[in-house]
């Protein structure tokens, strides 16, 4: 990544932007099709909204139906890859995005991370763990405390670790 006051400057109006209700409204309908289509054009190495935050594809089964359910995500690398944390922001809008559900139902996944398919465990973060988590999550990006603030619900924060 760029260093320099330019970087800096485009990181904090990229963080603005995206802490908009406008781009709430907005992202959810581009966003993840843009990023299917790119990672599998580029047979799995490229996500480009990981130009803003790193990103995982993450592969899970439905909640309901049982069948894999494929979702571009941002995530917080942890340990070097062999772990990543997903936050269930839903852009700041008011419904649990539908993954979450889907990795309660069914916590073995996989997730496409730097073009390697890998199978992955959830575990959903709660109490000490969550509130530790979510410090560290608005540390890496931290339009996700104006998401909270803008829904009743608390968001859901999920560890994925390799299996």
């Amino acid at each position: 990544m760029a260093t320099g006051s330019g970087a800096g400057a485009g990181l904090r109006l990229l963080q603005k932007v995206s802490s908009t209700r406008t781009f709430a409204r907005i992202a959810p309908h581009f966003i993840p099709a843009m990023d299917r289509t790119v990672h599998r054009l580029t047979r799995g190495k490229v996500i480009l909204s990981a130009r803003m935050l790193p990103g995982v594809i993450l592969t899970a089964h439905g909640a309901k139906s049982g069948l894999p359910r494929t979702t571009p995500l941002a995530c917080m690398p942890e340990d070097s890859g062999t772990s990543w944390i997903l936050v269930g922001s839903n852009f700041g809008r008011p419904g649990h995005p539908a993954w979450t559900a889907n990795l309660l139902a069914h916590p073995d996944a996989e997730v496409s991370w730097r073009g390697e398919t890998i199978p992955v465990r959830a575990e959903r973060l709660t109490g000490e763990e969550r509130a530790a988590a979510w410090q560290a999550v608005l540390g890496f990006w931290p339009p996700y405390a104006t998401y909270q603030a803008r829904v009743e619900r608390e968001i859901r924060l999920f560890r994925l670790r390799r299996r």
